[in-house]
């Protein structure tokens, strides 16, 4: 299976099963909160009452579309499933991967590495490239040079710890050296997440897209930090 999504995708398996376990300890935790009352409260209660308004919809379509009532519990945000996806997520990237006519995210291991290997690149995961690498960063590098003057409309208390985007080979140029193989000409973010004379990283495309999946440096880092230490399981 790993070899199949790998192909299909371009996601290695790794990044999946962390994803995976980060979510619900791989189908451990997955909330109680019925779906149905938690969305109609959300959007009631009004401060993002589109984005809930959506989901409920998107959750009958579910409905119609036969997935049984019983499986519409998850979290207080209406998330479910093992990879916590939301209604409207489901209908638009869940993958029957095992061929049963089913997108069971709940109970099938297959449909549920596919969907979150779906998701990544639906978000822009690009195959055979790292989520970055540690780096070496030499004493007196100018940070404040390096600041990224741009401020993204999602995000951006996450997105201004990172720096401008440059080439590796740009970076090379400044003394930071990736401490494992990366392309020079891939575009790269340095990020010091403790701060100077700690370990830095430099961040790829494929960081922003575990972001799109929850728009969190700690989160982001924890996926990346331990997929690399499901190195070797495949």
């Amino acid at each position: 299976m790993a070899a199949q999504v790998r192909q299909r995708y371009g996601v290695p398996p790794q990044i999946l099963l962390a994803i995976w376990g980060h979510e619900t300890s791989y189908g451990a935790v997955r909330g109680n909160f019925d779906l149905a009352q938690a969305l109609a409260t959300l959007a009631w209660e009004g401060r993002r009452r589109e984005l809930f308004e959506n989901e409920l919809i998107s959750l009958m379509k579910m409905v119609q579309q036969g997935v049984p009532r019983s499986r519409l519990v998850g979290s207080w945000a209406g998330a479910f499933g093992n990879p916590q996806f939301l209604p409207s997520i489901y209908l638009r990237l869940a993958v029957d991967a095992d061929g049963d006519g089913l997108r069971n995210i709940w109970d099938s291991r297959a449909d549920t590495l596919f969907s979150i290997a779906n998701y990544f690149r639906d978000a822009g995961w690009r195959a055979g490239q790292p989520w970055g690498v540690r780096a070496y960063v030499p004493p007196g590098l100018d940070r404040a040079a390096l600041r990224n003057p741009n401020k993204p409309p999602k995000c951006p208390r996450v997105y201004v710890r990172h720096s401008k985007w440059k080439t590796v080979r740009e970076w090379r140029a400044l003394g930071v050296t990736p401490q494992a193989a990366l392309g020079d000409e891939v575009m790269a973010s340095l990020f010091e997440p403790d701060g100077p004379a700690a370990p830095a990283y430099l961040l790829t495309q494929n960081y922003k897209v575990i972001l799109e999946y929850n728009c969190s440096n700690y989160y982001a880092m924890s996926v990346g930090l331990l997929a690399w230490g499901l190195i070797g399981v495949f």
